[in-house]
């Protein structure tokens, strides 16, 4: 019996550009009734090999995307198709990152309480797509570590991890091949050169510490019903969105407002079945009874476990600010500042007012939980 055990050293949470190490400890248990009766004779377990790959599998619904045509496409592009170590091919879907395994060892022998670990790097790839539940596509990754005994079949070790693309940055190329051709001459100083990864976090640091206020004067057939302002238009995940909502002008009263926070998946027109609408989902929601308020805010956090803005060949998430304003059909007296009493009114006409307002989120700098240790192991 081998256990094998691996640990993401930098938690389960990486950017796509990114450095993922994985440690992998092969290990024979002591068996305590072989302790004493065997100890002048070793019980050698051994493995014929063990290799590990980076994978990430896309699963679609079948009644909103074109399941066979994706099937057909994906048959065209398989990799390792030669060799007996194909983790995607037990599970749903296709792959559409697929990295070169690795060998992590051939033929390993262990004596009774022996262990041995082995360090996996692998690259992900910059235009890797990020990991994402939606209603009509998935992306998942995983590190697979396979391994064999001889004449025995392959047992595979998952490892889920999380990816947050920052290829939606703009004006940033994630290159990992590209080359210095700057002189070599050992009369100069060498200049050490930035980390693409690095000025990709910069850039995110400064696209979403930008504030830039807008404000959006939000009216009716009758007139007008708020003044709002939204502080800045790009976002982390965690942080919050922040906005004023001014009445003082108004001449429609508003009885009350809500504001949610909705995310928008479209599939693209090649891929999807008849013809399917977006998929809106909810999330943190605003509500508030406004009426006779002059000024009033908005504070609405945004989750660390949403995907942020992406796009791909075959899906397309985006956010937006969904408000719905409850309005009155006749203007209200609120009361004012020398009124004593006031007396609302017992009944209402009113009608309810829609309006969406595009913004975009991005990774956040520090992923969530990204000092969390993770450790999968399995028993063969």
């Amino acid at each position: 019996m081998i256990e094998i055990a691996a640990k993401l050293t930098k938690g389960s949470v990486y950017f796509s550009g990114e450095v993922i190490e994985c440690y992998v400890t092969f290990t024979n248990p002591l068996n305590p009734i072989h302790q004493k009766s065997q100890s002048h004779c070793d019980v050698f377990e051994g493995l014929a090999w063990a290799s590990a790959q980076v994978h990430c599998q896309c699963s679609t619904n079948a009644k909103v995307v074109l399941t066979e045509k994706i099937n057909a496409i994906s048959r065209l592009g398989v990799v390792n198709a030669d060799t007996t170590f194909a983790p995607g091919q037990q599970d749903n879907g296709h792959a559409v990152v697929n990295t070169k395994p690795k060998i992590l060892f051939c033929d390993l022998r262990l004596s009774p309480g022996e262990s041995k670990t082995y360090i996996y790097r692998e690259t992900i790839p910059g235009d890797a797509p990020p990991s994402y539940r939606g209603q009509a596509v998935k992306y998942s990754y995983k590190i697979t570590v396979g391994t064999q005994r001889v004449t025995s079949p392959i047992k595979l070790l998952r490892i889920p991890f999380r990816v947050l693309s920052l290829s939606e940055l703009p004006e940033v190329a994630i290159c990992n091949d590209s080359v210095d051709l700057s002189p070599n001459t050992p009369f100069m100083e060498t200049q050490e050169r930035e980390n693409p990864l690095d000025i990709a976090l910069q850039t995110l640091q400064n696209l979403t510490a930008r504030r830039s206020p807008n404000f959006y004067n939000i009216t009716n057939g009758r007139g007008r019903v708020v003044r709002f302002c939204l502080f800045k238009n790009s976002y982390k995940l965690g942080e919050d969105i922040v906005g004023t909502f001014d009445f003082s002008n108004a001449t429609v009263s508003c009885a009350q407002l809500s504001v949610s926070l909705q995310s928008e998946e479209h599939v693209a027109e090649g891929y999807r079945r008849g013809k399917a609408n977006s998929t809106l989902v909810n999330y943190n929601k605003h509500h508030e009874v406004c009426l006779g308020l002059r000024y009033s805010q908005l504070v609405l956090p945004i989750p660390f476990h949403v995907t942020p803005d992406f796009t791909t060949e075959l899906v397309m998430l985006k956010w937006r600010l969904h408000f719905e304003f409850v309005t009155t059909l006749k203007l209200i007296e609120t009361p004012q500042e020398n009124m004593m009493n006031w007396q609302g009114p017992s009944s209402l006409d009113v009608e309810t007012m829609i309006w969406d307002l595009p913004l975009h989120i991005y990774p956040s700098i520090a992923p969530a939980h990204s000092n969390q240790q993770t450790k999968y192991s399995i028993t063969i």
